[in-house]
């Protein structure tokens, strides 16, 4: 079905959409590359709700948000108004687009999903077997500037396991986050954090993906690694991460610590009190 409809239609069309059918919301044709190349929506299940997230493309750089059920509509209507030009919806029961003319005229047109009986759910468990916490062939600012991914989001084959432990890394933090305090600012320290593909993803997760307010510390005794990371968090504008060189006996900030990790295989990061030895 075809359908030419106003703005206010449209925005009904995106409250209408039941959320459990969502498979994915891509929209693109962009009026300003510079700020958003692309924007997708998913439905994700966090603490037992169904929420949103949403993945904002800008040149290298991706940021990702929440959103809460009630959200939704009017996020997708406002970019659909005055930044992007064409939706593609995906649906259990339906595949639809949308398009928006240069001169603002809405169209809407779908198509029934014939014989899928609900087959094609949305997996919105986090199946670490099969789905990444940063995916693949979306691009991570971090990741690309690392080289473990090209700036089209491609993994690079002779990095893809060290793409495999960062996202394995992610499910330890996951898996730790609602005992990390909310309210405030978390702050962190990575002893030991090397070339800091780990602490770059802890930070990025926590931060840009959470939402947290985040404060990472990388600690390590090599001053060339420190400087090289130092400038890369600066080029990112990771203004919550720092590296400092030195050995764990001669941090300072111990009483202020929420979590202590560190980047040795074997070590999961937990939360725990933090005392000078």
């Amino acid at each position: 079905m075809d359908e030419r409809v106003s703005m206010d239609k449209l925005r009904e069309f995106f409250r209408q959409l039941p959320d459990q059918n969502i498979i994915q919301i891509t929209l693109s044709n962009t009026r300003d590359a510079e700020k958003a190349s692309k924007v997708k929506v998913r439905p994700v299940l966090i603490r037992g709700r169904i929420c949103f997230q949403e993945t904002l493309f800008r040149g290298t750089q991706v940021f990702h948000t929440n959103l809460e059920r009630e959200e939704l509509e009017g996020r997708l209507a406002g970019y659909m108004e005055g930044l992007f030009r064409q939706a593609q919806i995906s649906c259990a029961c339906l595949e639809a687009s949308v398009l928006v003319s240069r001169k603002g005229a809405v169209s809407i047109k779908t198509k029934k999903r014939e014989g899928q009986g609900g087959e094609e759910l949305p997996d919105m468990s986090h199946d670490r077997s099969k789905r990444y916490i940063l995916p693949e062939g979306e691009p991570v600012d971090f990741l690309v500037s690392l080289g473990v991914q090209t700036p089209d989001g491609k993994v690079v084959r002779a990095k893809y396991d060290k793409f495999r432990q960062i996202n394995r890394y992610l499910e330890f933090i996951e898996d730790v986050l609602e005992k990390l305090p909310a309210g405030r600012t978390i702050r962190i320290v990575d002893f030991g954090c090397g070339k800091s593909y780990l602490t770059f993803g802890m930070y990025y997760y926590l931060n840009r993906i959470q939402g947290r307010d985040t404060r990472v510390t990388g600690l390590d005794l090599k001053a060339d690694v420190i400087g090289r990371c130092s400038r890369l968090a600066e080029e990112l504008h990771y203004d919550g991460l720092r590296f400092r060189q030195g050995d764990i006996s001669d941090y300072e900030d111990a009483e202020k610590v929420d979590m202590v990790v560190s980047s040795t295989p074997a070590t999961r990061p937990r939360t725990m009190p933090w005392r000078r030895p």
